[in-house]
């Protein structure tokens, strides 16, 4: 039997099962090497649509910040917009250090402008791994911190979620699904909209958005040797979100619009992706991938008069050979992505070449595998002209060991590198500040796992040495440049605990410790050695207890915890003001009969103030005041 009929059929397991609940280990299914996490050789974390749906959460940044140990941050205020952070590469500049693909295809953009992760309703996902500090050989540029998977779902199931909540909020989002021997066909689509939680100006209008999102996806089995697939999608953003407060103004009311900063800010944000591709199995060993993908997108910056339209065009070509004991993959990687503002041009394109192969011997599993990648770059306006290119490569090497069923150890090694985005060759003004060169990691993990039917623990330490780790000095008020920290490196623990109490009461734990330091780095007469990197925490908590008082009563209480760190922008340590500590305590209860779920959420119960600080006196509240939401889903 062919393999496409696994890819069409194959309903990826629940971490429960029926009867007495269990856990097992969960297959990594998005990663070139696809391996059950006891016999991975990368530290990762997998989370099925069932965990997505528990949580309760209205986009996909919610969830991983609250359920994982990715840190998000609305950027600037922007909560279609926000900022990423995983093993302390800080949450100023984090999110250029993590891929993230959706259904393979790579949503990292060519300039400074964060994923647009809103625009994936979380209804309509299926897994989304975590994969840290590896990923470099198939994720490619900026696969430095690690990557981030999501699947959405292509199966037969029909759902449609139904919520309201504080400040206006009102969501509806939908899940269509066929399959059989031949078509499979899944359609999603997801419209939420919101009054907005702080005032924007004197006359008390407040931050509103909403959000608009779809998706088709087709595959076709024309031959049991040949499959052809399609898929289209859409989201329109429009959001209107205040700016920085003083401290004083914080401490007083975060829901205030500020008296001395430059006004809220109105976005409208469009994508538009075509994708297709086909499989085609010479054996049931050996088969060629073809997957192409182009995306139109819009940034209507309206509050300044400024557009900017984004055309990505990407292919990637595989060859896999998947045998008892042994998988290997080839394949050549193309982005050509070019963003026209204004009068300006400017342009990022990505060749790559990379072979990745995994073998299994008893309990034995070891990964190798390398990527070269040439990166070239254009800008031109009406006076300028710029040209410049590098040429980099990613390798990983991993070694896992599986004592029994249930315990495991690995190591693996990972050289990877993020080339700079187009916006970092200009200086605030945009005058153009040089060509600066690449970063460049080597990331280093050691990896336990302990998997029971009534216990998942995984523990990984890391170390990670940096070279030209690539940020933005800030001169002045208005001015500064982007360029290199000379050497950095960072190490820390994560610790993952999912243990089944009784029947009753669950606990899901998740704990990193990090710690990022700047060895040497020397600009414009600033000596930076010796310093901690800006905006990372060094504890990072998120711990969710579940009770279970019948089949169809779930109640489940999560506390958010993030110690305080460096303003995002204090390279030298020395800004009066830190950022504050990030404490949140959520709680949800389901009611679930037959194929209706009732649901409610209260989050940030207790109305703890939270904001990402820039500066001293240049503060975004986030998740300041105590919010909720009332629901349903009904499958059918």
């Amino acid at each position: 039997m062919y393999k496409k009929k696994i890819l069409l059929s194959l309903l990826f397991s629940s971490i429960l099962v029926a009867g007495d609940i269990e856990l097992e280990p969960l297959l990594i299914t998005s990663t070139a090497i696809k391996t059950d996490e006891l016999k991975s050789t990368d530290a990762v974390e997998i989370y099925t649509a069932k965990d997505i749906q528990n949580a309760h959460v209205q986009n996909v940044y919610e969830f991983l910040n609250q359920q994982t140990s990715v840190i998000t941050m609305p950027s600037y205020g922007n909560p279609f917009s926000q900022k990423l952070d995983l093993r302390g590469y800080g949450i100023g500049d984090g999110y250029q250090n993590i891929v993230i693909t959706i259904n393979g295809r790579k949503i990292n953009n060519i300039d400074m402008v964060a994923p647009l992760l809103s625009a994936i309703s979380p209804s309509s996902i299926e897994r989304l791994e975590i994969i840290k500090s590896s990923g470099i050989v198939v994720g490619g540029d900026g696969a430095n911190a690690g990557v981030i998977n999501i699947t959405t779902k292509r199966n037969s199931s029909k759902e449609i979620t139904l919520y309201g909540g504080t400040d206006g909020m009102v969501d509806g989002s939908f899940y269509l699904g066929y399959n059989d021997d031949k078509l499979s066909i899944s359609a999603s689509a997801e419209a939420q909209k919101s009054d907005g939680t702080r005032t924007i100006n004197s006359q008390g209008d407040k931050d509103e958005s909403s959000l608009k999102t779809g998706t088709l996806n087709i595959t076709y089995l024309p031959t049991y040797a040949l499959e052809l697939r399609a898929g289209v999608s859409f989201a329109r953003t429009d959001v209107t979100y205040a700016s920085y407060l003083t401290l004083d103004e914080y401490n007083d009311d975060p829901s205030q619009a500020g008296d001395t900063n430059w006004g809220a800010t109105e976005q409208e944000f469009d994508t538009d992706t075509i994708s297709a591709g086909l499989s085609y199995y010479l054996d049931n060993k050996l088969s060629l991938n073809i997957d192409i993908n182009r995306e139109d997108k819009k940034s209507n910056y309206i509050t300044y008069s400024s557009i900017s339209d984004y055309v990505y065009n990407s292919a990637k070509t595989t060859l896999e050979y998947e045998s008892k004991n042994m998988m290997i993959i080839a394949g050549i990687d193309t982005f050509d992505g070019e963003r026209t503002t204004n009068a300006n041009e400017a342009g990022k394109e990505n060749f790559a070449g990379f072979v990745m192969g995994n073998l299994e011997l008893d309990k034995h599993s070891i990964k190798a595998g390398y990527r070269y990648e040439k990166v070239s770059y254009d800008y031109k306006d009406s006076t300028t002209l710029l040209k410049d290119d590098y040429s980099l490569y990613g390798l990983e090497l991993g070694y896992n060991y599986t004592f029994d069923k249930e315990k495991s150890v690995f190591i693996n090694y990972a050289h990877a590198y993020q080339a700079p985005d187009i916006d970092r060759f200009f200086d605030y003004g945009g005058t153009f500040n040089g060509f600066i060169s690449p970063m460049k990691t080597d990331s280093f993990t050691l990896g336990f796992n302990y998997i029971k039917p009534n216990n998942k623990l995984k523990i990984s330490l890391f170390y990670v040495d940096l070279e030209d780790e690539i940020y933005y000095h800030k001169t002045g008020p208005w001015s500064g440049v982007n360029t290199n920290i000379d050497k950095s490196h960072k190490y820390g623990l994560d610790i993952y605990d999912k243990w089944l109490i009784t029947n009753e009461f669950n606990v899901v734990l998740n704990y990193n410790y990090v710690q990022a330091k700047i060895d040497k780095e020397i600009d414009n007469g600033e000596n930076f050695s010796g310093n901690d990197l800006p905006g990372v925490s060094d504890h990072n908590i998120k711990a969710t207890l579940n009770y279970l008082p019948s089949k169809n009563i779930t109640l489940a209480v999560t506390q958010v915890y993030r110690s305080e760190a460096y303003a995002a922008s204090d390279f030298n340590n020395n800004f009066a003001q830190k950022q504050d500590a990030y404490k949140s305590t959520d709680i949800s209860i389901s009611y679930t009969k037959d194929n209706l779920k009732l649901f409610a959420k209260i989050n940030n119960i207790f109305s703890q103030k939270n904001a990402l600080w820039i500066e001293d006196d240049a503060i975004y509240p986030v998740n300041f005041t105590t919010t909720a939401i009332a629901g349903l889903t009904l499958k059918f």
